[in-house]
């Protein structure tokens, strides 16, 4: 009697397909997490985007603040001189104006 031979061929031919799935998992997964548009890009992305969020908040305040500014000058004579002499240090004829030295440790 002849000894059958174990046949190896269904069993590594599945070992073969395990280990090639495997591989593509893997790959699918680096891609995903580290490939271009991957979650680690999209974090990057978000942060930026949450950055300029709170960019454009503070620029439309200051926008806002502006526009109240321009308002004010627009309707009050006395705001428009109030302006002129702290913005631009101006005085009226005949005043005097003290400057101060600025404190250096501010």
């Amino acid at each position: 009697m002849k000894r059958a031979k174990p046949s190896s061929g269904p069993t590594f031919r599945k070992k073969i397909f395990a280990l090639g799935v495997a591989c593509l998992f893997l790959v699918l997964v680096v891609t995903a997490l580290f490939g271009k548009k991957g979650v680690v890009d999209l974090r990057r992305a978000q942060r930026h985007l949450a950055g300029l969020e709170t960019r454009v908040l503070a620029l439309e305040r200051e926008k806002a603040a502006l526009e109240a500014e321009i308002s004010l000058l627009e309707k009050d004579p006395r705001a428009v001189e109030k302006a002129a002499r702290e913005k631009l240090g101006l005085a009226a004829p005949g005043e005097k104006v003290v400057v101060l030295p600025r404190d250096e440790k501010k």
